[in-house]
């Protein structure tokens, strides 16, 4: 009880937000999954061994093609993004091991988003876990409902599904990018992601975009202190 009182509201919120969402999008991975004539234990499974909802839909499809390999290959090259992840978030999860390895699974774009917004190390404990826990539980629970309804919710891109995330992931990083720093470390990388799209297979150009980091390293500018996601340099 103590914890729910000490968390703010407008967390809360936006915790109940984006997990009517993932829910939504659980669905639809669990409806695909079923409607490509998968067991049902299949989605299940793989919503709670693997959390990762982009590679468990790009799996699915390499599955039903008959291609397994390229389906665990696709998604350790997508998911190749929680090693830098890991490292934002290293000393926020905590000391032990119980909570790294918990913590380390429940980590996705959506909770490192949300964890480096806040400047409190304390209160960037309680949105990881917070956040973590809120969306693995609606995912599973989308999934369930998914499989139950069949096919019934169809493809996520009808309904415009695909893009709530990153819609919200753009919400939770606008406010950093009124530094001028965090904006053209933001914007380069975007402009590599877009240009090599074309060119690389899909998961490449997303982790291309760590090049925008490059614009840190410009001669002749001087920086006032450690480069933090919050986009204020750290006072001496």
């Amino acid at each position: 009880m103590r914890t729910i009182q000490r968390t703010p509201p407008g967390l809360v919120r936006d915790a109940v937000a984006i997990a009517a969402a993932m829910i939504a999008i659980g669905a639809s991975f669990g409806a695909i999954a079923v409607a490509y004539g998968m067991p049902a234990w299949v989605p299940f499974l793989m919503s709670t061994a693997v959390f990762a909802g982009g590679a468990q839909f790009l799996a699915v499809g390499l599955l039903a093609a008959g291609n397994p390999v390229a389906a665990v290959l696709a998604g350790l090259l997508l998911n190749a993004r929680h090693l830098p992840f890991g490292l934002a978030v290293a000393g926020t999860v905590g000391p032990r091991w119980r909570d790294r390895i918990v913590g380390s699974h429940l980590m996705t774009d959506e909770v490192v988003a949300f964890t480096l917004a806040e400047d409190d190390p304390a209160r960037r404990r309680r949105t990881y876990w917070l956040i973590g826990v809120t969306l693995f539980t609606s995912w599973n629970l989308g999934t369930a409902l998914g499989v139950l309804l069949g096919g019934a919710t169809g493809d996520p891109d009808t309904l415009g599904l695909d893009a709530a995330f990153p819609a919200g992931l753009i919400a939770l990083i606008m406010p950093s990018l009124r530094d001028g720093r965090t904006r053209a470390v933001a914007l380069t990388g975007a402009a590599v992601a877009v240009l090599l799209t074309p060119v690389l297979p899909a998961g490449l150009p997303v982790m291309s975009a760590l090049l925008g980091l490059v614009v840190l390293f410009r001669p002749g500018k001087r920086r006032e202190g450690p480069f933090r996601p919050g986009g204020r340099p750290e006072g001496r």
